[in-house]
């Protein structure tokens, strides 16, 4: 068993045991079928991920490793909000006819801000902090700017990364306003895993630890036989990451720059609907 699959499954197995369920709320989520979409949940999830002894990503259902990849590099890498520069769909939905899905995500890290320093955006800020100044409090983004949430397709779920450098280890913490457990979250895990395995790279840093701070963690009603039926699946070891050693500017990493081997895991039966 991975420690991912460990932490997954006693995660969800709590939610259902002790969670609370919306059904007496109206709720916004729905189905395509135009059925609310309701939940059970727990509020104020921690999860710690050591990336120096494990990479964690399930094995009890298979995690698309590159197209997650992707994403965390067209959202903090590219700084982009438009699907046509995304090498997957599980956007299309919240674009608009552009590809558009407005000021959200990518766009907000690549907003410019003045420094003493000089002009940076939220994720050159941080580069440049951990190459001058890693002993700083200070290293951070969010994307949950409340001024442009009326021009956002969507509100950020994962919203905020803190940094922090200590024996020459790179930390994050991810906080997350809101993580469909099922669908989402080793999706997230895996993708800030690898943004800090990045960051730390080119930054001379060693990995240390992610903390993935969920306030809603939610299992949606129509997942949970999928859910079920994933604890039954076989468990295997967690399989090693490899980065490509000779990328050293962040901006130069593609996807074809990480590689797992010996990932073994369990197809999905049944594809997971997506709640809008």
């Amino acid at each position: 068993m991975s420690y991912a699959d460990k932490i997954f499954i006693q995660n969800c197995t709590d939610i259902i045991e002790n969670g609370c369920w919306d059904t007496d709320q109206k709720v916004r989520p729905h189905w395509e079928d135009g059925t609310p979409a309701h939940t059970v949940k727990k509020f104020g999830i921690v999860n710690r991920y050591d990336l120096e002894k494990e990479f964690p990503i399930l094995t009890i259902r298979k995690t698309f490793f590159k197209s997650a990849i992707d994403e965390i590099l067209w959202i903090w890498q590219k700084k982009s909000n438009n699907v046509k520069d995304l090498n997957s769909h599980i956007w299309d939905q919240w674009a608009d006819e552009t590809g558009s899905i407005g000021k959200a995500y990518g766009y907000q890290l690549g907003v410019k801000h003045k420094y003493k320093e000089g002009e940076m955006d939220q994720v050159d800020r941080v580069l440049y902090d951990l190459k001058n100044n890693p002993a700083s409090r200070r290293i951070m983004t969010n994307i949950y700017t409340f001024q442009d949430l009326h021009e956002m397709h969507l509100y950020p779920c994962a919203y905020s990364m803190t940094f922090n450098v200590a024996n020459g280890k790179l930390n994050g913490i991810l906080n997350q306003r809101s993580n469909d457990m099922v669908v989402a979250n080793n999706w997230n895990v895996v993708q800030y895993s690898i943004l800090l395995m990045m960051l730390a790279q080119v930054s001379g840093l060693k990995v240390g630890e992610l903390v993935h701070v969920i306030s809603d963690a939610h299992i949606y009603d129509r997942h949970i036989p999928a859910l079920k039926e994933m604890f039954k699946n076989e468990q295997f070891e967690a399989p090693k990451l490899i980065i490509n050693p000779n990328v050293k500017n962040f901006y130069d990493f593609t996807v074809d720059d990480f590689k797992l081997v010996d990932y073994k895991s369990t197809p999905l039966k049944d594809k997971l609907e997506v709640a809008i």
